[in-house]
């Protein structure tokens, strides 16, 4: 007869329990965008439309290791969410909030402070 889980991790010893616990808190925590996309319950087709583009782009997204911060987060925005990114510094943690607006390059900016009105 099987077991269900819950008795097997009853029957384990409380410090196997946390470790386990914070293992899987872990794999929730970190996981590739198309897990994500599944996780949230939407499929490529409607993360598509969302983002105004074909299926084929989502797919090659999500396959992708490099992508700019305004690609990543205008696809986690159309999931609902919203893109923090954060610096693990050897003190503590800091949010680097640098993208949240794009910003004009340097010469552009430069270029229209010194155009005259």
């Amino acid at each position: 007869m099987a077991k269900k889980f819950k008795d097997l991790v009853a029957k384990m010893p409380p410090e196997s329990q946390e470790r386990s616990k914070a293992m899987a808190k872990e794999m929730i925590a970190q996981m590739p965008l198309d897990e994500l996309r599944e996780a949230m319950r939407l499929t490529q087709e409607a993360l598509a439309e969302s983002l105004n583009i074909n299926q084929a782009a989502v797919s090659k997204m999500e396959r992708r290791s490099d992508m700019y911060v305004s690609t990543l987060r205008k696809i986690v925005e159309a999931m609902g969410g919203r893109l923090q990114i954060i610096a693990v510094m050897p003190n503590g943690k800091v949010e680097i909030n640098q993208f949240g607006k794009i910003r004009r390059p340097a010469k552009e900016q430069k270029d229209r402070e010194t155009v005259p009105t």
